[in-house]
């Protein structure tokens, strides 16, 4: 290895310990360790520069560059919740602090991301129940971290919404590198949830691409007796991505 790749790797090792740094250490904002008010996570000129997802398609929150009720996709053929609440577009900080979450398993990143989903929440009613988009044992047994499940619990905790469980019944391929319609075939009828739901769940995940996997789980929550099902996700993917 040459000195300069020597040197760029120190450098990145750096900055990446400087990042950790920045969300394990209390009392100093997560993003820029600046001063924060009392009891906040974040500084207001931070928490105003994240990537907000504001302009979005009302029933599965994508991205959109203008206002519009609903995007293209759920016109032609809408999923089977009814509402998505994705606060943040996948981007920037918000996909820093994901990623840190998912792959490095670090707990004060996921008590960050559910701190910014409540404080995004419009004032509405809560569901009568949560439920975490489940991860197939094997798949957890690999990762060792089942970060749809820990989001779930802290939401669960701090909204004080009850969490019911559903079980994945086969271990599907990654839907990375799928195409829309693939997706969908990839997920049907992957999802079990016991009968006698309550009226109103919300179902949780960490990032919402298309909406597939969480579709199809919102099917097997109808078919056990939900009547109306919203998708909670921290953050949402670009448009196109």
């Amino acid at each position: 290895m040459t000195a300069e790749k020597v040197a760029r790797l120190s450098a990145h090792v750096w900055r990446w310990i400087d990042r950790a740094a920045s969300i394990a250490l209390p009392g100093q904002c997560a993003f820029c360790m600046g001063e924060t008010p009392a009891g906040q996570a974040w500084c207001d000129a931070c928490f105003a520069a994240l990537p907000w997802n504001r302009v979005a398609c009302r029933r599965c929150a994508e991205p959109l560059a203008r206002s519009a009720a609903l995007c293209g996709h759920c016109l032609r053929a809408a999923p089977a919740f009814d509402v998505t609440r994705a606060p943040l577009r996948y981007e920037d900080a918000a996909q820093m602090l994901l990623q840190r979450f998912k792959f490095a398993a670090q707990p004060r990143a996921g008590t960050l991301l559910a701190s910014l989903f409540i404080a995004a929440m419009p004032v509405m009613p809560l569901p009568d129940a949560l439920i975490a988009v489940p991860t197939h044992p094997q798949r957890r047994r690999e990762r060792g971290f089942d970060h749809g499940a820990w989001l779930s619990r802290e939401l669960s905790r701090r909204l004080g919404v009850p969490l019911l469980h559903a079980w994945r019944e086969r271990d599907t391929p990654t839907q990375r590198g799928l195409t829309r319609q693939a997706r969908r075939g990839n997920v049907r009828g992957a999802f079990r949830v016991a009968p006698g739901l309550p009226e109103r769940v919300a179902l949780v995940d960490d990032v919402m691409t298309t909406g597939s996997t969480l579709s199809a789980l919102a099917e097997s929550c109808r078919a056990s007796g939900a009547q109306q099902v919203e998708a909670w996700a921290m953050a949402r993917t670009p448009r196109g991505v």
